[in-house]
């Protein structure tokens, strides 16, 4: 017989554990943790209890209760927010991240580990660091790992080919990698102590990295071994000035977090900042959007974010510091003493430098805010008049097409062209071209094929025009684009050259608009104009790239094929159109070779792709 739900109240047990409320439909609402489940369950159909309005409303919607009791409260603790992180009960206030941002991935199981940004926190094995904000620094920190420390930057795959081929690759070459692929120029021993070297600049431990890399200046000048000690030198420097930068030092060097929020009705946004070794050296966001009005104790709010943020696996430092104390707080510590297997505090500093961190971190989560739930999206059909209005248009443009080249020395030279309608980047219309009609660096000439080619197949297939084209580069681009625009009679379309500052890849320096190059038009770099040029060029720019990355990637990856005698381009071509891959040709055999390059020929290959295969001695 099934237990009602007054039974239930009156046969609670008294011992800690952990509290589940469920609707009629059985679905769970709320889950709750209690030092004593009788008392604490009990309160809540207690009529002269006094309750905010969400709680009201949670009590008039439990059908059921369900308990599981634990023998401490530090494992209800733990066990609640396990449960509320599986069902995401209604009532509870739920944790919210505002977006998955990047980590860096530190692949320690491998014996050649290499680091990456992924989106993925996985229980692998793998040290994972971050999350970074901007996105944008973690791709620095990659940049700064692969110059100075030189780990490894290509994949599993890759690096299989090359640990079979008899040179290193091209990154070797330019010292942005140690290769290890060949084990006659990189030790397995010496190139672990680089990774352990990584792990601590990235764990922000930059006192004992300095001391470990000044120790192996030492010994190595000892014992002759300048080239070695000059290396040391040199990283010992960068982690210095690293250290020296840090523009917000602290007055202590444990690991700390410091909270701060900012709320306004029903929307709340927290801020966590990170120091370690007394920096700060990260930023986290979380943003809700239905917090009750009536009755928000943002102590208790505090109490239960902190308890699911440190009992789900996230590092747990030293010490907390937190705006609001709340009833719990020892039994929080308590629960991450033990997990951590050294003393932790959380405190909630009235004065002092603690205090003032912490009201900086309310003014980032005010920003935050802000940002998050008071910027007004701009309207781009005023921004495109603007932009009309400053180029002497003859209409808005509506369509705006934005082309650039890329190569690196001539190589694998293409282009990118990229479409902005009504202020949106419209990436249906997005077009690539390799160039085949020009040998080497010459941009100039490489901008007016992609441009004739794009707006002569427009012609032939009747197709809409743009109101206007941006170039990506100055007067030589822009000239060679208004050639062959001219050449197609086409010369009353509008275009534009986005000069940028010599020496500068980020910033736009002018404007310049076809007919009037000797009048270069300047944007206020906080206009919306502004903006709007920079989305489309640093798109443009990013297309570009990535297809010349991608041709570059796919010459390297099958010049293997050109390597063995007798295989020229035409017959590579032909082996990759029949069997798809490099890899099906490397696995495929005489008998399935030979209709397409002979006996002989399938032979030399086939043994070529054997000889790869074998380990070397």
């Amino acid at each position: 017989m099934t237990m009602t739900l007054d039974e239930k109240l009156d046969n609670l047990p008294t011992q800690p554990g952990v509290y589940i409320h469920k609707n009629v439909k059985g679905q769970i609402i709320y889950v709750g943790k209690a030092k004593s489940l009788r008392n604490r369950v009990r309160q809540y159909f207690q009529s002269s209890r006094a309750m905010d309005a969400k709680t009201q409303e949670l009590v008039a919607r439990i059908a059921d209760i369900e308990y599981i009791v634990t023998d401490t409260e530090i494992e209800a603790l733990v066990l609640e927010s396990n449960l509320i992180k599986q069902h995401k009960p209604r009532y509870n206030v739920m944790l919210k991240d505002d977006k998955s941002y990047p980590h860096l991935k530190l692949t320690t199981p491998e014996e050649f580990p290499r680091i990456f940004k992924t989106r993925q926190v996985e229980k692998d094995g793998s040290a994972y660091f971050g999350p970074y904000l901007p996105a944008s620094l973690a791709d620095k920190t990659i940049k700064l790992i692969n110059r100075e420390f030189q780990l490894r930057t290509c994949s599993d795959e890759v690096f299989e080919i090359y640990k079979r081929a008899k040179r290193p690759c091209m990154e070797f070459q330019i010292k942005r990698c140690a290769g290890p692929c060949q084990k006659d120029l990189c030790k397995p021993d010496v190139y672990r102590e680089t990774v352990n070297d990584v792990q601590l600049l990235l764990e922000g431990k930059d006192k004992e990295l300095a001391a470990r890399l000044e120790e192996r200046m030492l010994v190595a000048s000892e014992e002759l071994r300048f080239e070695q000690a000059a290396k040391c030198r040199d990283l010992l420097r960068t982690v210095r000035a690293l250290s020296e930068n840090q523009k917000m030092m602290g007055d202590t060097e444990l690991d700390v977090d410091i909270f701060g929020y900012h709320r306004d009705g029903n929307q709340l946004a927290l801020q966590l900042f990170t120091m370690r070794e007394g920096k700060i050296i990260g930023r986290r966001e979380f943003y809700w959007e239905d917090i009750a009005v009536d009755g928000f104790n943002p102590s208790e709010f505090l109490g239960e974010v902190l308890g699911q943020y440190y009992t789900i696996g996230n590092y747990i430092p030293l010490e907390i510091h937190v705006p609001v104390d709340w009833e719990d707080r020892q039994l929080l510590e308590d629960a991450l003493t033990e997990k951590r297997g050294r003393r932790v505090r959380i405190l909630d500093p009235q004065r002092g430098h603690k205090r003032e961190m912490i009201d900086l971190v309310e003014k980032n989560a005010k920003i935050g805010f802000d940002q998050r739930f008071r910027v007004i999206k701009p309207d781009w059909s005023k921004v495109l008049i603007e932009l009309q209005e400053l180029l002497s248009l003859p209409n808005s443009p509506q369509r705006i097409e934005s082309f650039d080249i890329s190569n690196i020395q001539g190589s694998e030279n293409v282009a990118g062209m990229v479409v902005c309608e009504n202020g949106e980047m419209k990436k249906s219309d997005y077009r690539k071209f390799i160039i085949k009609t020009v040998e080497g660096a010459d941009d100039f000439a490489s901008m007016r094929e992609a441009v004739y080619r794009r707006y002569s197949r427009l012609l032939k297939e009747e197709k809409q025009l743009p109101d206007l084209v941006f170039i990506d580069g100055g007067k030589g681009q822009l000239s060679s684009a208004a050639a062959a625009m001219h050449g197609l009679g086409l010369a009353d379309v509008p275009m534009v050259g986005i000069v940028k500052p010599r020496g500068k890849h980020e910033e736009i320096s002018h404007l310049l608009v076809k007919g009037r190059e000797s009048e270069p038009v300047f944007l206020e770099k906080t206009s919306l104009v502004m903006r709007l040029v920079k989305i489309i060029r640093d798109e443009t720019h990013r297309y570009a790239i990535s297809f010349h990355r991608q041709r570059r990637a796919m010459r390297d990856f099958q010049s293997e094929l050109t390597s063995i005698p007798g295989v020229g381009e035409k017959l590579k071509d032909r082996l990759l159109r029949n069997f798809g891959s490099l890899k099906r040709v490397s696995q495929a055999s005489v008998e399935e070779l030979k209709p397409f390059v002979g006996q002989q020929q399938a032979e030399r290959i086939v043994e070529h792709f054997r000889q790869l295969s074998q380990p070397e001695e």
